[in-house]
């Protein structure tokens, strides 16, 4: 007898999807968000992201702010070419959403974070 996987299994592959979902339950996100200064519109993706975070993530991730004022080398070094910038680093994909950042579910959206219906 083999102790090879058969694709074919129904419960290796119930196995595979159950590992696979408690995986993406458990991923720690790493997240940057990039602001200018403390403009209505910086101040409103934070806060933004911020409860997103704490609705959907709650214990699971890393949001780091850079103040593009106070550290212009790192958006050079980033390429941040507009902002607010949010930067989803981990889990990978490496994610970029630019702009408003108001449009919850373009946020959950770009943070693979919608719930599947």
């Amino acid at each position: 007898m083999t102790d090879e996987l058969n694709p074919t299994d129904s419960s290796t592959t119930a196995a595979f999807e159950k590992l696979m979902a408690g995986t993406a339950a458990d991923d720690r996100y790493v997240l940057r968000l990039y602001i200018t200064g403390m403009t209505p519109r910086s101040t409103e993706a934070f806060a933004t992201i911020k409860a997103l975070c704490e609705q959907r993530l709650q214990g699971r991730y890393e949001l780091e702010v850079i103040d593009i004022y106070q550290h212009p080398q790192l958006a050079i070094d980033e390429q941040i070419i507009a902002v607010p910038t949010l930067v989803k680093l981990l889990p990978a994909p490496l994610r970029r959403l630019v702009g408003d950042l108001s449009n919850v579910e373009r946020v959950l959206l770009g943070l693979d974070l919608r719930r599947k219906s």
